[in-house]
């Protein structure tokens, strides 16, 4: 696996607050895992399941605020706004009426997990764990197929965030 490589590059004190925020949350996820795995339960037998619900809750609030959830500009709009655009550095590749791509440039979530020792392929799956939450808001969506592609956790320089709309 490639080593991680995890620097800001934005640092303002109030996205720094958010990133601190972002990272105890990451940290409370993995105590919470970490604690589960000692007493012999599998993360996919339940993280999974409760990450991907969290992602649903918020898709479908994400979902209820929007004109028209089938448009795909429209929740380009809505999906990696506000405050979590620069938390996560985030580059739009592209946004038209068939696909909304983000680059991430910076994950606060591998930063904790980082701090907690983490080895790079717990940082990768626990990635993918929490990448549930997006699934599940994706899911709200019946329109638009996600997809994630490469990762910081991987070892690669973004992460690959991309809604299709389906044909």
């Amino acid at each position: 696996m490639a080593e991680i490589k995890n620097v800001p590059k934005i640092n303002e004190q109030h996205v720094d607050e958010m990133r601190k925020a972002f990272e105890h949350r990451a940290t409370w996820m993995y105590l919470l895992m970490d604690e589960a795995r000692r007493r012999g339960l599998d993360w996919d037998d339940f993280a999974r399941k409760a990450i991907y619900r969290c992602g649903c809750f918020h898709g479908n609030n994400m979902k209820s605020k929007m004109n028209n959830p089938s448009d795909m500009i429209e929740f380009s709009n809505t999906f990696g706004a506000g405050a979590a655009f620069k938390i996560f550095e985030m580059e739009k590749v592209i946004a038209n009426d068939e696909k909304y791509y983000l680059n991430f440039n910076y994950c606060p979530l591998v930063s904790a997990w980082q701090k907690q020792g983490c080895s790079p392929e717990e940082i990768a799956e626990l990635c993918d764990i929490a990448m549930e939450g997006d699934r599940g808001i994706a899911s709200a969506f019946k329109d638009f197929q996600f997809t994630l592609g490469k990762t910081i956790a991987q070892g690669h320089p973004v992460c690959e965030i991309r809604f299709n709309k389906k044909k």
